[in-house]
Parts: C-alpha cells; sequence; structure tokens
C-alpha cells in the first residue's frame, strides 16, 4: 500500500531534517509517495504569504503532512503558520511525547511522559487589540459596568477563549491514548484557582470525562505546581493534558527533561487532518552547514507512520534511532557532546542518517 504524504520543507535547517527524515523513511521500505509543499518565510517573500492557499489545498487533498521548522517572526511580522494550520485543519491535539534516549545529556534516565495540548484556542486563538483601539475602550467599559477594575491605559489587550468542546475533545484524547497504550494516569494541568471562568471550565470538562475511564488514575494540578513536581520527580506523572498555552510551555520544560528540543518530535492531530513535526525552531545560523540533529524530526516522522498504521516500521525506526544514539560514535556535535564533554568525533547531519539507516 502507497501512502500518500505532504511533505513541508520549511525554513532554515527544515530542507536538511526534512531531506534526511525522507531518507530514513524510506529506508523502512513503507511505500510513501511524496508532495512537497512550501509554506514560511520564502515563500512569503515571493507570494505576499507564508502559508498561500494551494498550499492549504495540497494537504488537504492527502490529510497526512510532515513539516520542518517554519520560521515566526518575534513580535511583529506575519503570524505563525504553525498556528494557521493547527487552526486551518482543526487540528485540535497537539500530542508530544517525551522518553529519555541514549546519550541525551540529561540527569534524568527513565523519563515517559506524554503531552496532550489543546491546540486551537485558549490565547492562541490570536483575538488581540492593539492600545488605544476602539474594541479595547468597549471592553473596558464593559468590564467597569461589571463592577471590575478597568484597564490600564496604554493597555494591548488578548483574549482566552475556552470551550467545552474543545475541552471535552482534548481530555478525552488524552484520556483514550492512555487506555490504548497501557497508560496508568492522566494529570489536567490548569490556574483554576486565579481563572476561575476559563481554566476552571477546563477542569469541570477534565473531571466530568475522566468520571467515564473509571480504570485510569486522574489527577489535576495547578500549572506551577506541576512544573515543580516535572522538575522534581518526573515518574510522578505519564501522560498530561492541558491547554493551549500551558500546554506549550510545559511540553518544552518536559523536552528539557530529555535532552531538548532536538531530541522532542510532535504530532497535531484532527479529526481529518494530521501535521507532524520537530517542535524546535529553524536555527537559520546553521543552515545549509549540514551539522543539523535531525533526530526529532525522525522521531516524528515514526509517529506519522503509528498515524497510517505502520506500526513495525515505526518502531523499527525508533530502535534505529535508539541504537545509533546509545553507539555515539556517527553522532552530530550537541548529542556527541551530550555523551562525552566535548563534540570531537561528530558527524554532520548526513552521516548521522546514514548511521541510523544502517542500523535499520
Amino acid at each position: 500500500m502507497e501512502h500518500r504524504v505532504a511533505l513541508i520543507p520549511g525554513d532554515g535547517i527544515g530542507p536538511e531534517i526534512t531531506r534526511a527524515m525522507r531518507a530514513v523513511v524510506d529506508a523502512t521500505g513503507v511505500g510513501i509517495s511524496w508532495q512537497e509543499v512550501h509554506v514560511g518565510a520564502a515563500v512569503m517573500e515571493r507570494e505576499g504569504t507564508p502559508l498561500p492557499e494551494r498550499a492549504l489545498e495540497a494537504i488537504r487533498a492527502v490529510g497526512v503532512a510532515i513539516k520542518g521548522p517554519v520560521t515566526t517572526p518575534v513580535g511583529t511580522g506575519f503570524r505563525s503558520v504553525n498556528v494557521a494550520l493547527r487552526h486551518a485543519f482543526d487540528l485540535y491535539a497537539c500530542v508530544r511525547p517525551c522518553r529519555s534516549l541514549p546519550g541525551d545529556g540529561s540527569r534524568y534516565t527513565d523519563v515517559d511522559l506524554v503531552i496532550f495540548r489543546e491546540n486551537t484556542e485558549d490565547l492562541y486563538a490570536g483575538i488581540e487589540f492593539a492600545p488605544g483601539s476602539p474594541e479595547v475602550a468597549a471592553i473596558d467599559e464593559l468590564v467597569r459596568a461589571a463592577g471590575m477594575r478597568g484597564i490600564r491605559p496604554g493597555s494591548a489587550l488578548s483574549l482566552k477563549p475556552i470551550s467545552e468542546p474543545a475541552s471535552r475533545a482534548i481530555v478525552t484524547a488524552a484520556f483514550d491514548y492512555a487506555r490504548a497504550n497501557g497508560r496508568r494516569k492522566v494529570t489536567a494541568v490548569h490556574k483554576a484557582n486565579i481563572m476561575k471562568e476559563t481554566d476552571g471550565l477546563f477542569l469541570r470538562m477534565a473531571r466530568e470525562v475522566a468520571s467515564a475511564y473509571p480504570d485510569i488514575a486522574f489527577e489535576d494540578k495547578i500549572v506551577d505546581a506541576a512544573c515543580m513536581g516535572l522538575v522534581q520527580n518526573p515518574a510522578d506523572f505519564d501522560v498530561l493534558v492541558l491547554p493551549n498555552l500551558y500546554g506549550d510551555i510545559v511540553s518544552d520544560l518536559c523536552a528539557g527533561l530529555v535532552g531538548g528540543l532536538g531530541l522532542a518530535p510532535g504530532a497535531n492531530i484532527g479529526r481529518d487532518c494530521a501535521i507532524f513535526e520537530a517542535t524546535h525552531g529553524s536555527a537559520p545560523d546553521i543552515a545549509g552547514r549540514d551539522i543539523a540533529n535531525p533526530t526529532a524530526e525522525f522521531l516524528s516522522a515514526a509517529m506519522m507512520l503509528d498515524y497510517l498504521d505502520e506500526h513495525a516500521a515505526a518502531e523499527r525506526m525508533r530502535r534505529a534511532v535508539s541504537a545509533t544514539l546509545a553507539e555515539g560514535t556517527a553522532v552530530t556535535a550537541d548529542i556527541r557532546r551530550a555523551l562525552t564533554g566535548s563534540t570531537e568525533g561528530a558527524v554532520g547531519t548526513r552521516a548521522y542518517t546514514e548511521a541510523v539507516i544502517a542500523h535499520l
């Protein structure tokens, strides 16, 4: 069976690591018809938009995509392509496994966490208003009419929508995953002690869904306490489910427990479409130098193969990556440094990719 997959090279090191990923996936023997789709900064320069409609149509036609990192300007410029893709295809579940790997350089050796992040609302909905805008003035009037302290002059404003359907959907996805994969516990993370309506709604939905899964332990934790607990003893956690903003922050924290974003895969899953991606940035400063670490992209591709029901190939990929890292003789500089404290003996992206393929 041949699967059709949209391949989004991305910006910076994206083309290098997606090229490496494609070579490894092809080496598994799984039949993939790759269809390149270009988005991001270079497309913005040529076409005036980083995400043209034809790119959306191409992804929609196949329903499965894997992408390299795409640059998002900080504080100005175009909005995040990643966020736009999630909204365009209602990719409501961001799934990020964080598992210890040989040579990841972490002080922990047995981390095995899975983060489910709601992906479409919260502060990432992008409902923002500039200081002095009529919208800020109108909202200030509503706030004062409700007997609350008004908005300070000169304030920008972001709105935080949290809905019952989206909260229920992401918590259900977390519990379904836990049950299907023999996980022991789901932890809902929130700040409902302060944001009683928005985070309070998320927590109520989590408790409601949890009652339908008596075979899975459930707890809830305030986000700051959860962060402290993850650093102190990650073994206290198993599957975590969070609203969008906390999910973004906590998933990066958990990646730090297993060596960093260079080793952290990710998936954005909806009802009709899924997009897989390495979760790190585009690193333009090292682009084209054959030194980028493609491990996160490899592991994201393994998640994609699982999604395509190619489970044996997915497991072979993960084992080949682990074997290459454990061997430690043909790894990129960041991994070599974590293993030995020095970059001496490190190899480039291409040589590391060839070593993973050899272990297949």
